[in-house]
């Protein structure tokens, strides 16, 4: 039987393991999916010798810029955005070979592009971490123009205290990429200028458990539309599944 799981901090929300182990049986795939709950990435390796048979890792927050550096080798997508969500684990003897590919991009544009139809609408990625590194190389892939926010001061981002009037008015879509509005975060959300949202306003929560967040229930009584990260779950959990397979 082969053996696949999931590693963050939290792992407790996610509805990855449910969705492959629905998926093996469906499929009469001998295997199995478990989740594993890491202090930190550094615990990676104990892991990987406790589990010699683990043959696939997805990688969750906050994990998929650190786990990078255990990587013997990177696909072009995640090479680029430094960011990694999708472990392939491979031995020969006592060699280990792990390949990491980054499937939240596929996953993310899959979900989004229904949404928008012709509309091509300026974009604010709340968010600096891995997740929002995914989200904004599927922006330029589209052509959609955003703008990063992110709490600390940095080049070629904005804080949320410049998100005027003007600035909300002007971006009709709006991506949740931080953890807030799940786990230790669940009753928290972005610190954004709800009052200024509208029924022109698009608000994607990258968060699918639980299944409105804060930050998209804000938006609501706004009137924006709303949207969460359910369907671009599945969508890159079948990529995953497709480099794991090859």
């Amino acid at each position: 039987m082969d053996h696949y799981g999931l590693i963050g901090n939290p792992v407790s929300h996610s509805l990855s393991e449910k969705y492959f182990n629905d998926k093996f049986m469906l499929e009469d795939i001998d295997a199995r999916f478990e989740r594993f709950l890491l202090n930190d990435i550094h615990g990676l390796p104990q892991l990987l010798d406790a589990y010699p048979g683990l043959k696939g890792l997805s990688v969750t927050s906050p994990f998929k810029t650190e786990v990078t550096g255990y990587c013997t080798e990177l696909d072009e997508t995640a090479s680029k955005i430094k960011a990694v969500n999708t472990l392939k684990i491979s031995r020969e003897g006592n060699k280990l070979a792990i390949k990491g590919y980054n499937t939240d991009v596929d996953g993310f544009s899959a979900a989004l592009l229904p949404l928008l139809g012709n509309k091509k609408p300026d974009a604010l990625i709340l968010g600096s971490g891995g997740a929002a590194r995914a989200v904004a190389f599927a922006m330029n892939r589209l052509g959609i123009s955003y703008k990063v926010v992110s709490r600390t001061p940095a080049k070629g981002v904005i804080t949320y205290p410049e998100l005027t009037h003007k600035v909300i008015s002007s971006h009709k879509l709006i991506i949740n990429a931080t953890p807030l509005g799940m786990g230790r975060f669940m009753d928290q959300y972005p610190l954004i200028p709800y009052q200024h949202l509208g029924s022109g306003h698009l608000l994607f929560d990258l968060i699918y458990n639980p299944p409105e967040t804060p930050f998209m229930e804000k938006g609501i009584r706004k009137k924006a539309q709303v949207e969460n990260g359910l369907v671009m779950l599945q969508a890159q959990a079948e990529k995953a599944w497709e480099r794991w397979k090859d």
